[in-house]
């Protein structure tokens, strides 16, 4: 009997790696073979013959590695993969874990068709973190040309074309949506089916009046924007994180309500272009779930561009007076009514589970509609996982990848494979920017850790003096009874690309003495990390420039 046989292969970087791969695995048994050197993938039909020993010692000596070898799908457990049904894994949703999790089960040898209702790509690439960020940066640049630092540079401001930066953000959003979702379809042999999905039953599936069947099953339908009821507020027609981004023309005041990650972001966006920015944050200071010495820094830094912050706000009402909202907040007890030309609710996201049946299917979601899901993203269906932003992990796209990855294998392989997210980073895209990973020093205390931290002033960083920007801090938390380090918490210019230094460290299980004893570019914001760390036993600020 034939079997079609997958390989995962390293080292190959052009067509005629294909070729001497090629040749290797057809000497070796292997026929009808398929090879893409930039997916590291490798595929052919075993007619009982292959020698996985022959196809080793024919690559010894070079530079291409045979890393794993997969046989074609197998029960899991649940309906049999591989029988009757339409598809190994029908997948509902098109964003990153969804195509991530096609992208796994295609290199399995199993068939997959996503259902869309809308457009193709998710949040990410379409209302997310790419047009968010294509306007985030020209904003900051618009700014700092206005407020140039450096004696002797003198640099001005005129005014900023939203409309054309909009364009512009629309243009890049249309290639990556293209060139990183729809042109894979064809690369991979995904079938792509549009309409509205909806379960029928356990191990049933409707789309648009057509019963679509499948082994396996994946929710990967994302989140939208959630407000909370606020008397008056459908009356004002406020902004969401989406429509905000389509604005065309600077509003001259604007409210925004919520100052977590997304709400500092698109504030500051407006900020940075010309707006008079009002935040409301109903918790009791802004960036409520980072450490309190960032969420205070980042205030004063605010409040120093021009900004008004309310923390410990709780929006009461909204109205519009014509042209004008308004908002009536209590803080601090009192009662105060803030206007503003536009209102815009950063207030969350909410699994987009509604319509979905999973009634039906015997799917359990929490109090906030999400899929529950294990560590190895199934649900308490046998026949249907869940990953991103649909379920109970973290709403960040790298988690949602990582998650489709990982649901995928699990769902036609038995994998055992789990999702661990204690090395996950988060970054908050303001500027100064924020990064974390592990523990917060509360959490680790609240984990029963014996708890010792570093606070690192950035005017202890000769980067941020030469850029003549130190508004910001490290702090680290490390066990106190072995060092290791536990949680890196970052505010500053970079801070994104640094954290991932403390990702790695974590990754391994470094302690502080061991990071302080690494090697760290001078004159780099990554130094900081390094400044930090020795921060636990001296006082940098009596150091040399580099000093171990």
């Amino acid at each position: 009997m034939s079997t079609k046989i997958t390989l995962d292969v390293e080292g190959m970087t052009c067509d005629g790696c294909e070729r001497h791969v090629g040749d290797a695995l057809a000497a070796a048994g292997l026929s009808d073979l398929e090879i893409d050197w930039r997916r590291g993938f490798a595929a052919g039909i075993d007619s009982g013959s292959f020698d996985l020993e022959k196809a080793t010692e024919a690559l010894a000596g070079s530079s291409y590695e045979i890393i794993s070898v997969t046989t074609p799908v197998t029960d899991a457990g649940g309906p049999a993969v591989g029988g009757d049904a339409d598809y190994d894994l029908l997948i509902l949703g098109s964003g990153s874990a969804a195509f991530a999790a096609a992208i796994k089960a295609k290199d399995l040898g199993a068939s997959v068709a996503i259902v869309e209702k809308g457009t193709i790509g998710g949040t990410c690439v379409n209302i997310g973190c790419v047009p968010s960020k294509a306007l985030l940066r020209p904003a900051e640049l618009f700014y700092q040309a206005g407020h140039s630092p450096f004696t002797g540079v003198d640099t001005t401001a005129d005014a900023a074309d939203l409309a054309a930066l909009v364009a512009s953000k629309d243009e890049l959003v249309g290639m990556l949506r293209r060139e990183k979702y729809a042109d894979l379809l064809d690369v991979y042999d995904i079938d792509l089916i549009e309409g509205t999905a909806r379960f029928t039953g356990p191990n049933t599936v409707d789309v648009e009046g057509t019963n679509v069947t499948a082994d396996r099953f994946l929710i990967s339908t994302g989140a939208s924007p959630w407000v909370p009821p606020i008397a008056g507020l459908d009356d004002t027609g406020y902004l969401t994180s989406t429509s905000a981004l389509e604005l065309t023309d600077v509003p001259g005041e604007l409210i925004v309500v919520g100052a977590n990650a997304i709400g500092l972001e698109l504030g500051q966006l407006f900020a940075h272009l010309g707006s008079k920015v009002t935040w409301v944050e109903a918790l009791d200071r802004i960036a409520p779930f980072e450490e309190p010495e960032i969420s205070a820094i980042l205030r004063t830094h605010l409040e120093a561009e021009g900004a008004t912050v309310h923390e410990g706000a709780t929006a009461k009402r909204a109205g519009r007076d014509g042209d004008r909202v308004w908002l009536v907040i209590d803080v601090d007890g009192r009662t105060e009514r803030i206007e503003a030309d536009h209102l815009l609710m950063a207030t969350g996201r909410r699994p987009n589970t509604s319509g979905l049946g999973l009634d039906l299917a015997g799917v359990e979601t929490d109090d906030r509609g999400a899929v529950v899901v294990d560590a190895g993203l199934a649900t308490t269906n046998p026949s249907v996982w869940a990953a991103g932003d649909v379920t109970t992990t973290p709403q960040f796209v790298y988690v949602a990848a990582a998650s489709g990855n990982i649901a995928a294998e699990n769902a036609l392989r038995d994998a055992g494979r789990e999702l661990d997210l204690r090395t996950m980073p988060r970054v908050t895209f303001t500027t100064p920017s924020i990064a974390s990973v592990g523990l917060t020093e509360a959490a680790a205390r609240d984990g029963g850790h014996p708890v010792v931290t570093s606070i690192l002033p950035l005017d202890a960083v000769p980067r941020a003096l030469v850029n003549r920007d130190t508004i910001g801090t490290v702090k680290l938390v490390a066990d106190e009874s072995t060092g290791e380090l536990l949680g890196a918490h970052v505010l500053a210019d970079g801070a994104g690309d640094v954290i991932q230094a403390a990702v790695v460290a974590m990754n391994y299980h470094a302690t502080v003495d061991e990071i302080a004893a690494m090697f760290h570019p001078y004159l780099t914001m990554s130094e900081a990390l390094k400044l930090a760390a020795q921060t636990f036993n001296k006082d940098v600020k009596t150091l040399s420039c580099c000093a171990a």
